[in-house]
């Protein structure tokens, strides 16, 4: 099972972190080991002083394929889930300042929280899915994927020209501005909609 990140999706949050905007897709991996195992706390880890939280909602893919024709990306994937590429940024920025690859700062155990369940896109418009994610009971980041630079099918296409996809991988499709950091007791909380998807709290 591999883990897809899409980059630089949402124009303003390349904005508030000082990156141009891509003329297709930026992608990035993480293991399976990445995976938040469910209902466990996220625990801060001892080799970053700034994780941030980034919300993204997810695609689920339901069949293999490679080099899929746009016109028939819908046809992987049913569901619709919501997650948080957990981001080590002083970590990532040391990286991007040497030149250096930044995938330890993405890729760490437990840097992919997940919802619990996923929406099947039928009971959707996936041209206009409203998420949000809240720290403590205060809203803080809000998107919405009629916002995306690359939609859900551009961006299956684009991948499966350099990876098979098959049954079982996820693809984070990027985050809205307002990115931030976490300490120990912070709760968040992840919603489509008004559907609560998940709730982490940090340690």
């Amino acid at each position: 099972m591999k883990i897809i990140c899409i980059g630089r999706n949402y124009v303003n949050h390349a904005k508030e972190l000082g990156n141009d905007i891509t003329s297709e897709p930026l992608f990035f991996l993480k293991p399976d080991t990445a995976i938040q195992p469910k209902g466990h706390p996220f625990f801060i880890p001892d080799f970053s002083n700034d994780i941030h939280y980034e919300v993204e909602l997810v695609i689920r893919i339901n069949k293999t394929g490679k080099y899929i024709e746009e016109k028939f990306a819908h046809t992987y994937y049913s569901q619709i889930g919501l997650g948080i590429d957990f981001t080590a940024r002083d970590i990532q920025e040391k990286c991007k300042s040497k030149g250096l690859p930044w995938e330890k700062a993405k890729g760490f155990d437990g840097s992919a929280q997940i919802s619990r369940n996923f929406i099947d896109k039928s009971d959707l418009d996936l041209n206009n899915i409203s998420f949000s994610l809240q720290k403590n009971g205060g809203q803080v980041q809000q998107g919405n994927s009629k916002e995306m630079c690359f939609n859900f099918d551009t961006i299956i296409t684009y991948i499966s020209k350099f990876y098979t996809l098959k049954i079982g991988d996820l693809i984070y499709t990027g985050t809205p501005e307002g990115v931030g950091p976490v300490v120990a007791g912070d709760k968040l909380k992840g919603f489509i909609g008004e559907k609560e998807m998940f709730k982490v709290v940090i340690k």
